[in-house]
């Protein structure tokens, strides 16, 4: 349970960071960062069911896990509105960093 909790607030620090740095996508706080971060862990979650997770792991991502990362995070904006507000160039583009990310986080934890 404290993984899980660690792991969400490692994400919302870095969906923090990457609405700093990317142009499109905008972030309400800490709070509005923490939401948007279950919720996207939730669609990730559930289009992993839905598509494979053979094709969707962080190990075997290519191309349809990053499109599958930027319309999740892309569709987390109408699930929390006042969280998080993203253009689909901004979601192509935090896809593009958390990926990058997300592979120099130790398996650990993830």
């Amino acid at each position: 349970m404290l993984g899980m909790i660690i792991r969400f607030i490692v994400s919302a620090i870095v969906l923090l960071l990457v609405s700093y740095i990317v142009p499109g996508i905008r972030v309400a706080g800490f709070t509005g960062a923490l939401i948007a971060a279950v919720v996207i862990a939730v669609l990730g979650y559930v289009i992993e069911l839905a598509f494979g997770k053979e094709k969707i792991t962080r190990f075997n991502r290519g191309a349809v896990g990053f499109v599958t990362a930027a319309v999740v995070i892309y569709l987390s904006q109408f699930i929390v509105p006042g969280s998080i507000q993203v253009s689909i160039i901004g979601a192509l583009l935090a896809s593009l960093i958390i990926g990058i990310v997300d592979s120099f986080v130790p398996t650990e934890l993830r």
